[in-house]
């Protein structure tokens, strides 16, 4: 074999031998590492978060077109009896000296007032007492009306009525509890139940005088008429 043959093989196999020691190598070279991915902040993190969330569909309520119940507010309206409109009228006519603003009524009220209680200073005491109970019968929101009611009492308790008395002077505390005349009329009172024997109930009605109005003097009659009341009932 020529020297030109042989060279040429040599240099086949040098080229051939280099492949190989290239390919080998880039077997044995590491693996490039992988990039690295880049940090997420807190704000990328909650962009992800609602990315990653489904979308809100948006529901339309129509109201409903019925209408309310109607409620029966009417009232039926029944017109009463014939005739029982002026009965009641009657039995409450209206009276003189109600209105308080009128001075002619005022001055008639004082006048019959001044010429029943004369009636009773004068001893006529059966005129003076007919004459207080029609005063409180024409005038009874006067405020003199108490009054009157109390002399009619003592009119009647010089009379001997006691019964009568005592219904006048009831009436006085009843009809008029913020008048004048309650406590003198309650002392009367009880000085009718002596009267009529009932004890008991003069007593309850001084216990009461002393119970509602201490230290005026009328709690001081009331004690005085209760202290004289015991020595009696305790005396043989």
């Amino acid at each position: 074999m020529s020297v030109r043959a042989l060279r040429a093989d040599n240099a086949r196999l040098e080229a051939r031998l280099e492949k190989l020691e290239q390919r080998a190598a880039l077997a044995q070279a590491p693996r490039a590492a992988a990039p690295a991915k880049p940090a997420v902040g807190p704000a990328e993190k909650a962009a992800s978060s609602l990315d990653a969330l489904p979308s809100l569909t948006v529901v339309k309520l129509k109201p409903k077109r019925e209408a309310a119940p109607k409620l029966d507010t009417g009232v039926a309206v029944i017109d009463p009896p014939e005739g029982v409109v002026e009965e009641l009228r009657q039995a409450d006519p209206a009276r003189p000296g109600e209105s308080e603003d009128d001075p002619t009524d005022v001055a008639i009220a004082e006048a019959q007032f001044e010429r029943a209680l004369d009636g009773l200073k004068t001893g006529n005491a059966q005129g003076g007492v007919q004459a207080m109970q029609k005063f409180i019968v024409d005038w009874p929101r006067h405020p003199r009306a108490d009054n009157a009611l109390y002399f009619a009492g003592v009119g009647l308790m010089s009379l001997d009525d006691f019964e009568g008395a005592a219904s006048s002077f009831q009436r006085v505390t009843a009809e008029y509890p913020a008048g004048d005349a309650v406590v003198d009329s309650m002392l009367k009172l009880a000085d009718c139940r002596v009267k009529l024997k009932q004890p008991r109930e003069a007593k309850s009605t001084w216990e009461r005088i002393l119970h509602t109005y201490p230290g005026t003097p009328a709690a001081l009659q009331a004690q005085a008429r209760l202290t004289s009341h015991a020595a009696s009932a305790a005396s043989p």
